[in-house]
């Protein structure tokens, strides 16, 4: 493990922990927790803060919702960020 982790204590549920258990036995990880939950968390931390920006923005409408990404957008190219509003 690299020097620069932190040890976490999980609890899960018992089929949880046999579906995992057997997940990584199928793919030759065998006791490969750390690398599991790690993978999971770069793909779940990302959905979930997109499910959340989505739901935000859900009932602008689409004309509206397009020009405030292509402000932000030409804004980032130009090294600076919009104002909040």
């Amino acid at each position: 493990m690299p020097d620069d982790t932190t040890r976490w204590t999980v609890s899960v549920s018992k089929q949880t922990d046999i579906s995992v258990r057997s997940v990584l036995a199928e793919r030759g990880m065998e006791g490969d927790f750390s690398g599991f939950i790690e993978d999971a968390l770069r793909w779940r931390v990302p959905d979930r803060t997109l499910a959340e920006a989505r739901g935000a923005f859900a009932d602008l409408p689409p004309q509206e919702l397009e020009a405030l990404l292509n402000e932000a957008f030409a804004a980032t190219r130009h090294g600076h960020l919009p104002k909040a509003g």
